[in-house]
């Protein structure tokens, strides 16, 4: 079947049937999720019908007015579903968010927690679903890739993402979406650290799905101003403690690096607390500034941090579901970043 036979098909199933599931079409023309995803976003494109989540329909007639927005009487008939990957460390406070906003709106919040396994994230999705949840705010336990696409594709409710990039043309693309932007939370560390006389800086992180974002704003802030290409220290909690701490201290005292930027917060506690053991002086030998904010104000010296808004994010991601429930495909979608700041405390000062 050529690629003009297998969309026209497409086009005539759903001037048939009004609206017919991405799961239903894989099947019946025994195509994969990617290829029948990319079918679906050309004809889309050309206005000849319309993507929703887990399916397609027919484009509005020019005449229908546009639909009322949410209410608490039409949000009160919901149950959001939302899975995280830790209740236990940096997304207490987006659920938090979305408790308040889905209680203000008095829907009802269910919760499912994956342990970052991809496994277990899909059985906690079915559960949700299962329990009756009319949508979901997901976050997937790493990036959305390839092998999220015939998952993602087959979700049988409205989805929103949260803390995961809607890259464009991957598979999450024309999911709504929410984020915190954290290639600008670590510009704004950069620039900090800039301000205060420092010109040679080394990330230090932790491989995570924020990870790479915050890498791409350290180098970028650094290019833009004016200093040297950051060193980079990958966090491998598998390696020897004493070894990885060596690689720092020869930054520090061999390299003249004089700005630490480090993700996550634990582990910047765990590495304030080993140099310091070493004898180097934080600050007045090196500056760090920690990423997330999440325990960093508890560090002696406390800790300068970029904070993300996660409660905000939150409650972001359940207006932009219960938008989506209540007005459905007429509702735009929406990409939503937003921005860290920076709390300065004890652990950054003026270079020497």
């Amino acid at each position: 079947m050529s690629v003009e036979q297998r969309r026209s098909l497409i086009l005539r199933q759903v001037r048939a049937r009004g609206s017919v599931r991405l799961t239903d079409l894989v099947e019946e023309l025994g195509v994969s999720a990617v290829t029948l995803r990319r079918d679906v976003e050309h004809l889309a494109g050309q206005g000849l019908l319309m993507r929703v989540h887990g399916g397609v329909t027919l484009p509005p007639s020019p005449a229908a007015g546009p639909s009322p927005g949410p209410g608490p009487a039409a949000a009160a008939r919901l149950t959001v579903g939302m899975l995280v990957p830790s209740a236990h460390y940096y997304y207490p406070e987006v659920i938090k968010g979305a408790q308040e906003r889905a209680a203000a709106a008095g829907a009802r919040l269910v919760l499912g927690i994956s342990r970052y396994e991809d496994d277990e994230e899909r059985a906690q999705v079915r559960q949700l679903i299962k329990d009756g949840a009319d949508g979901l705010l997901l976050t997937p336990s790493r990036q959305p890739d390839e092998s999220h696409a015939e998952w993602l594709a087959g979700l049988p409710v409205p989805a929103v993402l949260v803390e995961r990039r809607a890259e464009p043309a991957g598979p999450g693309s024309m999911f709504d979406a929410v984020a915190s932007d954290h290639a600008h939370g670590a510009y704004l560390a950069v620039r900090h650290l800039a301000e205060l006389g420092h010109r040679r800086l080394a990330l230090v992180a932790y491989a995570s799905p924020t990870t790479p974002r915050i890498r791409a704003g350290v180098l970028a802030g650094a290019q833009a101003l004016g200093m040297e290409r950051p060193a980079e220290i990958v966090i491998d909690r598998e390696r020897a403690l004493d070894l990885f701490i060596a690689d720092v201290l020869r930054l520090v005292r061999e390299d003249a690096v004089t700005g630490l930027v480090a993700h996550n917060d634990e582990d910047a506690l765990s590495l304030v607390r080993n140099l310091t053991a070493a004898g180097v002086d934080i600050p007045g030998e090196v500056s760090l500034v920690a990423y997330d904010d999440e325990v960093a104000r508890f560090c002696s010296p406390s800790l300068t941090a970029v904070a993300p808004p996660k409660a905000e994010v939150g409650r972001c991601a359940v207006d932009m579901l219960v938008m989506r429930l209540t007005q459905g495909v007429s509702a735009p979608g929406r990409h939503l970043a937003l921005l860290p700041e920076l709390r300065v405390r004890e652990s950054t000062a003026a270079a020497r």
